[in-house]
C-alpha cells in the first residue's frame, strides 16, 4: 500500500505492506523503494514491511534539505512516529545503512536489529586516496547534472560495476534510464561523503542492538577491508559476505533473504507494551 506522509511541510512517499513485527527498508542513493519489492513480497505475510523513497528519489519530491545520512536518519524517525511504529528491524543499503546506524545510535529503544548492506560512513575518508576518488565521483555526477552528452553511456557502464549480477538487471536498467534526473542528488551526496560529517564510526560503536553486516564483497567503492576496523568495534555484530557489487538484496536475493530469515529468528520477542500513538503525518 502506497502512503504519503507530510512531515514539516515535506512529502515522503513509502510502501507499507503486511502485518506483524515491522521491517523498515532504506535504499541506496539514486535508488528507490522498488529495490525492496521482492523482499516485501516474501516477508509481508509475517511482517509489516515499510520501504521509504528518499526525497527526490522514486515518488518523493525533493525537500530542499541536505542529501546526507543525518537528514535521512531524521526522516526515518519522523516516519516511524507518523506510522506509529514502536520498534522495528531496519534493513539499510549504502546511505540507507548509514542513516540506520545514525538513527539506531540515538534511539536504541526503537531498533530491534539492523541489517546493513555496505553502509557508508565506516571507512576513513580523510586520506588522499579517498578524497581524490570522492571528488572525482562528485565531478562525474555534476557533469550529468549539467546534461553532458557522454554521461548517459558512462553512467550505464558505471552501474554495471555497482549492480553486477543478472538478478539486478531490472533495477540497474531503471536507475540508468533515470541517470540525468538523479545526477544532481548523486553529485550532492558524493560531495557529502567526503566531509567529516559523514563519519559514522562513533555512532557504530554506540549501537546496542544485534547487527548483521551483509556485505557485497565486489564493491569497488564501499570497501569491506577499509570498513572492517569500524565493524569490529560494533557490539553484537556479525558479518556475512555475498558475491555482489553493492546491494546483496538485489544481486543475490535468495542468499540475502535467507540470511535475513536467520537473523530475525535470533531476535528477542517484541515487547507488547506500546507507547502512546503519535498523530503526526497523514
Amino acid at each position: 500500500m502506497e502512503r504519503t506522509l507530510t512531515i514539516d511541510g515535506m512529502r515522503l512517499v513509502l510502501d507499507d505492506d503486511g502485518r506483524g513485527d515491522p521491517i523498515v527498508c532504506l535504499h541506496a542513493i539514486g535508488h528507490d523503494a522498488r529495490d525492496f519489492a521482492r523482499l516485501r513480497a516474501r516477508f509481508a505475510a509475517r511482517h509489516r514491511v515499510i520501504a521509504i523513497d528518499w526525497p527526490g528519489q522514486g515518488r518523493s519530491p525533493r525537500d530542499g534539505r541536505p542529501v546526507t545520512a543525518a537528514h535521512y536518519a531524521d526522516l526515518l524517525g519522523f516516519a516511524l512516529d507518523a506510522l506509529d511504529v514502536e520498534t522495528c528491524v531496519v534493513v539499510g543499503n549504502s546511505i540507507g545503512g548509514a542513516a540506520a546506524i545514525a538513527y539506531a545510535a540515538r534511539h536504541p529503544e526503537r531498533v530491534r536489529g539492523l541489517v546493513l548492506e555496505n553502509p557508508g560512513g565506516l571507512a576513513p575518508v580523510d586520506d588522499r586516496v579517498a578524497q581524490t576518488v570522492l571528488a572525482a565521483m562528485a565531478r562525474f555526477f555534476e557533469a550529468g547534472a549539467r546534461g553532458a552528452r557522454w554521461f548517459g553511456p558512462a553512467f550505464a557502464l558505471y552501474y554495471r560495476r555497482v549492480l553486477q549480477r543478472p538478478a539486478a538487471r531490472e533495477a540497474r536498467e531503471r536507475i540508468v534510464a533515470n541517470g540525468h534526473a538523479i545526477a544532481p542528488i548523486l553529485a550532492e551526496a558524493w560531495r557529502g561523503f567526503a566531509s567529516a560529517a559523514s563519519d559514522g564510526r562513533a555512532d557504530a560503536r554506540r549501537l546496542q542492538c544485534p547487527v548483521l553486516f551483509a556485505w557485497a564483497t565486489r564493491d569497488a567503492f564501499v570497501s569491506l577491508s577499509r570498513s572492517l576496523p569500524a565493524i569490529r568495534t560494533v557490539p553484537n555484530a556479525t558479518v556475512e559476505r555475498f558475491a555482489a557489487g553493492h546491494a546483496a538484496h538485489l544481486e543475490t536475493p535468495d542468499e540475502l533473504e535467507a540470511a535475513l530469515e536467520r537473523f530475525l529468528a535470533t531476535l528477542p520477542a517484541v515487547e507488547t507494551e506500546r507507547r502512546p500513538a503519535v498523530t503526526s503525518g497523514t
